[in-house]
């Protein structure tokens, strides 16, 4: 089974990768910019993502290769790191990086909240605001600036602390998550009801169902989209084992399948940036050429969906 490092390392050459990587990035434009809709504020279009991959990383001591997939996404111009603590280890070792390199002041910090699980459980007040000062604690810094509702957990306890301390100008915007589809007309229902700033949402070019209600709510409501699972769980790299990107993929400034993907998430309207997951540093400059030079316009992206529609389930 084929997963993606193992795509990218065929395609380009192992030893090769992360030289050949930041140079073509460095041929194509900076990373495109889109605006929080609440504020104006600009952001980098891709981001970082660090769910299982800074946990499994800091357990098994491959700290060095976080630095320098940290170290990479600033330089290349990203700024936005998600995460969350649900994610394991991945607050306290994003944020010691961040204070070792000297770059906290240069992310766009996002994390979550959620004592209350998937389910109909009640989340306890007191422990849900305990759980975002662990989180201040663990990335080590005075204001956070995107912190959401995790999985839909017990809105109407949680979201509320979070209204509270945007006012008080520590938390500088708010939002609820999901990656389950059986909790989408749940979240609609919290787009339109409440004042929020960001959704993070499930999204790849084979999991389109977002494209239905809420990203055009999303659009409507003036709220940001974070994309979350960008790569369809790794599937999609699985289906395109052994084949090459579509020459036609350079009129959008593909190169590599990352960069297939993420342009076709990046050419919506409604999202604001996509964090993918990665562990290696020639990954996360991959990722970030998928949010530079041209992106596919909707005609583009019909193709784009109906080449991936074609491929063998993974």
């Amino acid at each position: 089974m084929i997963n993606r490092r193992q795509c990218l390392e065929l395609a380009l050459g192992a030893g090769a990768a992360l030289t050949l990587n930041a140079r073509l990035f460095a041929a194509q434009q900076s990373v495109l910019q889109r605006a929080i809709p609440s504020t104006g504020e600009m952001l980098p279009i891709i981001g970082l993502g660090s769910s299982a991959t800074f946990s499994a990383a800091a357990r098994s001591d491959e700290l060095d290769g976080l630095r320098e997939v940290m170290k990479s996404l600033v330089e290349h111009g990203g700024k936005v790191l998600d995460t969350a603590p649900g994610y394991g280890a991945s607050e306290q070792v994003s944020g010691q990086i961040a204070r070792e390199l000297g770059i906290a002041n240069r992310i766009f910090w996002a994390t979550k909240v959620n004592v209350a699980g998937r389910g109909a459980a009640k989340a306890d007040p007191a422990a849900a605001a305990a759980q975002i000062e662990d989180s201040f604690r663990k990335l080590g810094v005075s204001k956070i600036d995107l912190i959401q509702v995790h999985n839909m957990g017990d809105v109407a306890t949680q979201l509320p602390i979070l209204k509270d301390l945007k006012k008080q100008g520590r938390i500088r915007y708010i939002g609820v998550t999901t990656t389950s589809p059986d909790q989408y007309a749940a979240i609609e229902q919290v787009m339109r009801n409440e004042p929020l700033d960001f959704v993070g949402l499930d999204y790849a070019i084979d999991n389109r169902d977002v494209e239905q209600r809420l990203l055009p709510l999303a659009m409507e409501r003036k709220i940001g989209v974070l994309v979350y699972l960008p790569f369809g769980r790794s599937s999609l790299f699985r289906r395109v084992a052994g084949r090459s990107v579509p020459d036609w993929a350079k009129e959008f400034d593909a190169t590599t399948w990352a960069q297939f993907f993420l342009k076709y998430l990046a050419g919506h309207p409604a999202v604001t940036a996509i964090t993918p997951s990665t562990t290696k540093a020639a990954n996360m400059i991959d990722n970030l050429g998928g949010g530079s030079g041209r992106l596919p316009d909707a005609a583009m992206r019909r193709r784009m969906v109906e080449y991936v529609d074609s491929l063998p389930a993974a």
